[in-house]
């Protein structure tokens, strides 16, 4: 029982160094990882590099409104190629409008 780890443990450490994953949805102001996003209310490309989410780092941006925005992370790459972006979009069946 000394070598097991509890559920919370296993939890915990796997939270930590969760990375999202292509086809993942999350809300646009939790982005944590670079790469590129289709907006799900538009369809827009939203390319995220290394320095959009490294903190201290600019350009910030931030969206505010009522209702949470959710984007679908399509590649890990930021600077996917339009064609191919378009490709993983619509295998992820997500709008696309780039």
């Amino acid at each position: 029982m000394s070598n097991s780890k509890t559920f919370n443990q296993t939890q915990n450490a796997a939270t930590s160094q969760f990375t999202a994953q292509a086809g993942t949805c999350c809300p646009f102001d939790s982005i944590q990882d670079p790469g590129a996003y289709v907006c799900n209310w538009s369809g827009h490309l939203i390319r995220v590099p290394q320095d959009g989410v490294t903190p201290g780092r600019s350009p910030m941006i931030n969206i505010c409104g009522v209702e949470p925005l959710y984007v679908t992370k399509i590649c890990d790459n930021p600077f996917v190629t339009a064609t191919k972006a378009r490709l993983l979009a619509s295998n992820f069946d997500l709008p696309v409008n780039f």
